[in-house]
């Protein structure tokens, strides 16, 4: 690997490992904010606060340089949008089933999906697929999530619903997709502009949907504190954490990116305990030790290839 394409992969984990850190908090702010706001109006603030924050910069990138928008333009990033709309409402619905903390080591299974999507949309990335540290890293990575599920009482102290397994298995298959999809216009119009059309186009998609099931007066009900909360939420899990994803995506390739995500329930547990009280059985603590250790192994593929080439 040349010095120039050793810098770009390594820009890319910087990238990668700032999302960590950022997406280890979205399903406490979820939790919280699911007190206050319904899944619909909770989605549409959220997104719109992250459209606006990220606007100026989007415009400012059009102005400057790059393709212009239009009808294929706005197709390509229509297309992405559609199950970011769907996961971000399920994911808010699931919360109602399980905690942060095991919401957060659940959809880590969309690793598994992104790797099979990644090898049908993309031959350039199944140099990554078919290294052993990246297969058998996402098979523990998979395993373990679902043993987290599978040994967390419901809200009712037996099993959690199936209904809540299916909404959380949505999410997570929404999720996948969404990072696939989004491939193709981050490459072509770059993170912030590519980012900055898919949030419009999500929240012109939300807002009928509030309009029909949700509450769209919520912020005038929640206060001020909450709605506080829900703007610094939609500025870093939503504006500034795409962006960065937007930019691993680039750099290190869809099926890297999303695997390296696993992480994030390590820092979604530890901050769950301290401000939810949610506490793991010692199956779900082994089981995310096993999901840890998948994502150390996907860590260690070999960078024999740039897929910024690709």
């Amino acid at each position: 690997m040349t010095k120039e394409g050793r810098d770009t992969f390594l820009r890319g984990y910087a990238a990668i490992f700032a999302t960590v850190l950022i997406w280890s908090t979205p399903s406490l702010f979820q939790f919280y904010l699911n007190q206050f706001y319904d899944p619909w109006a909770q989605n549409f603030y959220r997104y719109s606060v992250a459209c606006l924050a990220v606007l100026p910069f989007m415009l400012y990138r059009f102005r400057q340089s790059g393709p212009k928008i239009d009808r294929r333009i706005f197709l390509a990033c229509l297309i992405p949008a559609l199950p970011n709309v769907v996961h971000q409402i399920s994911q808010n619905v699931a919360l109602f089933h399980m905690g942060p903390g095991v919401y957060a080591i659940f959809i880590r299974s969309s690793v598994i999906i992104t790797t099979l999507l990644a090898l049908i949309f993309f031959p350039e990335e199944r140099w990554i697929i078919r290294q052993w540290q990246f297969q058998i890293g996402t098979l523990l990575g998979l395993a373990g999530a679902v043993g987290v599920l599978w040994f967390q009482p419901g809200t009712e102290g037996g099993p959690i619903a199936w209904r809540g397994i299916a909404i959380a298995f949505t999410a997570s298959f929404c999720w996948a997709l969404y990072s696939v999809l989004v491939k193709r216009p981050s490459a072509r119009l770059g993170p912030v502009r590519s980012f900055g059309l898919i949030s419009i186009i999500t929240s012109a998609l939300l807002l009928p949907l509030t309009l029909a099931f949700g509450n769209i007066a919520t912020p005038l009900q929640a206060g001020a504190r909450v709605n506080i909360i829900l703007i610094i939420s939609a500025v870093t899990c939503i504006s500034l954490a795409h962006v960065l994803y937007y930019v691993a995506i680039r750099k290190v390739g869809v099926a890297l990116s999303q695997t390296l995500q696993l992480l994030c329930p390590a820092g979604a547990l530890g901050l769950s305990a301290l401000f939810f009280g949610e506490r793991l059985t010692n199956a779900q603590l082994w089981s995310a030790a096993i999901l840890l250790l998948g994502a150390f192994l996907a860590m260690r593929v070999k960078t024999t290839a740039e897929p910024t080439a690709a």
